[in-house]
């Protein structure tokens, strides 16, 4: 085997990378699996048969960070972490795994959206392991490879500008398609599945401004966080301080002529709302997520579904770079996390 891996996170999005990562036939071996609460350890580093994951003979009680950073600086071969969760104390472990030599795989924002010391470590040149994080933007669609490739080129980007959630991707395609309330279109978005158990993470913006703060970064313009510049939230202002998710959907029809009027107001003018991201860094830079009305000729108009897009404006592409396509879902989620995977396998585990 080239490479040693530890997988974390057996939900949806890990139990199919687990299945993706076993039809691929890569040449790895799986040596520790781990979800919450039990983990799977192959302590002599032989391969476990991931077409048979059984939790049920697994001991009460999940490995901590340190431990599994611990197993795998053992291993006889080069090592990579995959970790599939959104885990924000795992997300801050990942420099205690790279400066023991093992490479991280993730779609986890956590840490690539945090504190610019922790960016710091992820990208220190000094590292001997590898860090590949494609599906925190986009799912599996080529956004963070395309982005670095026009930098890494010579390239120079002038703007970002994209749809970044297939949560409110769906809403706004549902909502500018009719008249339909927009307290009904995030209710339909929740009872599909497409929001979060509390539609309120999507609403707030945040997911799109992690989102965003990692193109920023990637870009050159090293924002603090997401919080450091403007995210328009979708929550209205009464109801930030109510408790249940029920008593918050209950609330919400209450401020559909805002949105309404938002939406009359845009195809007025033959418009149509959008939910965006920006980057712009011709003159002073600037970054800021919220709502944003577009001509019905543009190509985040036509966006359908759940799907995402975002457009690279730059010295060699003035008429924009667009990427589109589904961004969000397990399988493809997955399928980013994989073709990372196999990028570290070509180059052997090692920068």
């Amino acid at each position: 085997m080239t490479l040693n891996v530890a997988i974390v996170g057996a939900g949806l999005v890990g139990s199919a990378f687990i299945k993706q990562l076993a039809a691929s036939k890569l040449d790895v071996a799986v040596v520790l699996i781990a979800r919450s609460s039990k983990t799977i350890v192959s302590m002599d580093f032989s391969p476990l048969n991931l077409a048979n994951v059984d939790f049920s003979a697994a001991s009460e009680g999940g490995w901590t960070p340190a431990q599994i950073a611990e197993f795998l600086s053992k291993s006889p071969v080069p090592a990579v972490l995959v970790d599939n969760t959104s885990n924000e104390g795992l997300a801050q472990a990942y420099p205690e795994f790279l400066a023991k030599d093992i490479s991280v795989v993730t779609p986890n924002k956590k840490a690539f959206s945090s504190t610019i010391e922790l960016w710091n470590k992820l990208f220190d040149k000094s590292n001997k392991a590898l860090v590949y994080h494609e599906s925190t933007v986009g799912a599996g669609l080529p956004i963070i490879s395309t982005l670095n490739d026009l930098i890494a080129t010579g390239d120079r980007v002038h703007k970002i500008e994209g749809i970044l959630s297939g949560t409110l991707s769906y809403i706004f395609n549902e909502f500018g398609s009719s008249d339909v309330a927009f307290s009904a279109v995030v209710k339909k978005a929740k009872e599909l599945g497409y929001t979060e158990p509390d539609p309120r993470e999507d609403l707030n913006g945040l997911d799109v401004a992690r989102k965003v703060t990692i193109l920023s970064r990637l870009a050159g313009n090293l924002v603090a966080g997401p919080t450091a510049f403007p995210v328009d939230s979708l929550i209205p202002k009464p109801l930030e301080s109510v408790e249940s998710v029920e008593d918050f959907m209950a609330e919400l029809p209450k401020y559909d002529t805002d949105m309404a009027k938002l939406r009359d107001d845009a195809k007025a003018e033959g418009k149509c709302l959008r939910f965006v991201g920006k980057v712009d860094l011709t003159g002073t830079p600037s970054v800021k997520v919220g709502v944003e009305k577009y001509d019905l000729s543009h190509p985040f108009a036509a966006l359908q579904g759940s799907d995402n897009v975002i457009a690279f404006t730059t010295e060699r592409y003035p008429s924009p770079l667009i990427v589109q396509g589904a961004g969000a879902g397990d399988a493809v989620t997955a399928m980013g996390v994989l073709a990372d995977l196999i990028k570290i396998v070509q180059r052997g585990g090692r920068k």
